[in-house]
């Protein structure tokens, strides 16, 4: 049978037994806090690799060691890092205390709506600004992983990229539409353990048929060598500073954890928040080895490809399955792929529909709507906002690690500053927050274009990645408008000491 075939079935298969699963949660979804947040009733396995599959996307496999192959280790392994460290202190510090505050707080199921309830916001500014900002970024994050379906499509079968991409954004629209949020995190589930198997076997199968370790060794040194080497990290040719803003960009993926919405509602859906403890080892387990396989599988690349072999860097991991694995196990492999790309946007859909249907809908227009009514509008929401993210990702000269470092920094700069203030200053309130939240969002979105003016190229400040501006305008303005505010100060105050928070 031809390899293409066997690939085609074995992606087939995969495919079905998703759309199977969304079919089975189809029936089991009766409300709104079962669709967007599966009535909190998540389990430990269930919530932990539902979090990092959704998190990790397409980019783990074809964003991250694309930069590896084409930088070395210094061009991934600081985003690595930063999102191992990240990653630690969001289950840390915020997952527990955000599944017990949500709840306190009108057990509220959305952000938008925590935040409104959390702060006593009537005036539904902070709602509407963060159903927005939503909106806006997750169109874009949600176009990353189109694009990346569409790549692996186009590279494994030769179909036309256009296709490709409306094909991959059929499959993700039809079992989100139907199984919601449970449909979503048990299919996570599934393919976060399908992209962790790929990330490690494929590593060995590579380095087996070369020759074993030796082989490949002083690549992987250099390329470790180069992580300290800041001469290297600046090309040579910009100064210093440039070289720490790159370094400190490249850590500073990890501030982004705080506030992406789709990793924290899993912890708002665990349903005891003791369970927390036993998800983040398990969490933290299944980020390091995969953040660390995908380096290394891009370091492989550069050892055993010429760097004029790879059309488009972010097929490095398409590339090194078709010529090293044996057929059965590559369709399986480059499933991990459609795997990773299909856990990020699932959720991040889901996501948007809830901001639309729970905090737009319910909160601003129909206050009286139906469950039923708002499962419907979610469902819809899900469908309108696919297809703008597809009419985004046809464009076949995006690159998915771009896209996704720009929506990341989005949702970092704009939600994370007010769920850590939340969180752990009893002073923060409405003001404060809505400012934060505002001025955060719309420097992330501003600030590309100020590293884009010819003036300002060679300004190190200004080359820094938009999440690190982003975020301390956001944390100082959130606490100059609150402490500008003393009356409402004080009631904040008294209000979250009053639900021993």
């Amino acid at each position: 049978m031809d390899k293409n075939m066997i690939i085609l079935i074995t992606f087939g298969l995969y495919l079905l037994m998703m759309l199977g699963i969304g079919w089975y949660f189809y029936f089991k979804t009766k409300d709104l806090s079962d669709y967007i947040l599966g009535g909190r009733k998540l389990g430990k396995w269930v919530t932990s690799l539902s979090a990092q599959a959704s998190d990790m996307s397409g980019w783990l496999l074809m964003g991250l060691p694309g930069a590896a192959y084409v930088s070395g280790v210094s061009g991934a392994a600081w985003i690595a890092i930063g999102l191992a460290v990240g990653t630690y202190l969001n289950w840390k510090i915020v997952a527990k205390k955000l599944r017990i505050s949500t709840e306190k707080h009108n057990n509220s199921i959305t952000l938008s709506s925590y935040f409104e309830n959390r702060f006593d916001d009537q005036s539904k500014v902070i709602r509407i600004a963060s159903s927005i900002f939503i909106l806006i970024f997750f169109l874009v994050y949600t176009a990353s992983g189109f694009v990346a379906g569409g790549k692996l499509l186009n590279s494994v079968f030769g179909l036309d990229y256009k296709w490709a991409v409306i094909i991959g954004t059929l499959v993700i629209i039809s079992y989100t539409f139907l199984g919601g949020f449970l449909a979503v995190c048990w299919t996570d589930l599934i393919q976060g353990i399908l992209m962790f198997i790929a990330i490690i076997v494929l590593p060995i199968m590579v380095v087996s048929a070369n020759g074993g370790a030796a082989h490949v060794s002083p690549s992987i040194q250099q390329g470790f060598l180069e992580l300290w080497n800041m001469e290297i990290l600046s090309g040579g040719t910009n100064s210093m500073s440039i070289a720490v803003v790159s370094v400190i960009s490249s850590l500073a993926w990890g501030l982004g954890y705080f506030g992406q919405p789709h990793i924290l509602t899993r912890f708002m859906a665990v349903k005891d928040a003791e369970e927390i403890k036993r998800s983040r080892v398990i969490a933290l387990g299944w980020v390091v080895i995969s953040l660390a396989g995908a380096v290394l599988i891009g370091i492989l690349g550069s050892a055993v490809f010429a760097k004029d072999v790879v059309v488009d860097k972010e097929h490095i991991f398409i590339m090194l399955v078709k010529d090293y694995s044996p057929v059965l196990l590559a369709g399986i492999l480059l499933s991990a792929i459609l795997a990773a790309i299909m856990s990020t946007a699932d959720s991040q859909l889901l996501v948007t529909a809830s901001a639309i249907s729970e905090d737009f809908y319910r909160g601003v227009i129909r206050p009286k709507a139906s469950e039923k009514e708002l499962i419907w509008i979610s469902r819809l929401t899900v469908v309108i906002v696919a297809v703008i993210a597809l009419s985004i990702a046809l464009n076949p000269n995006n690159q998915v690690l771009d896209l996704v470092s720009y929506a990341w920094a989005g949702f970092g700069a704009t939600f994370g500053p007010v769920i850590l203030m939340a969180l752990f200053w009893k002073d923060t309130n409405k003001y404060g927050a809505a400012v934060g939240m505002i001025l955060g969002g719309v420097t992330t979105i501003l600030w590309p274009i100020f590293k884009g003016m010819e003036a300002l190229k060679n300004v190190a400040l200004f080359q820094l990645y938009e999440i690190v501006p982003g975020f301390i305008v956001a944390i100082i303005a959130i606490y100059i408008v609150s402490k500008m505010n003393p009356k409402e100060t004080e009631k904040m105050h008294k209000k979250v000491e009053k639900f021993g928070l």
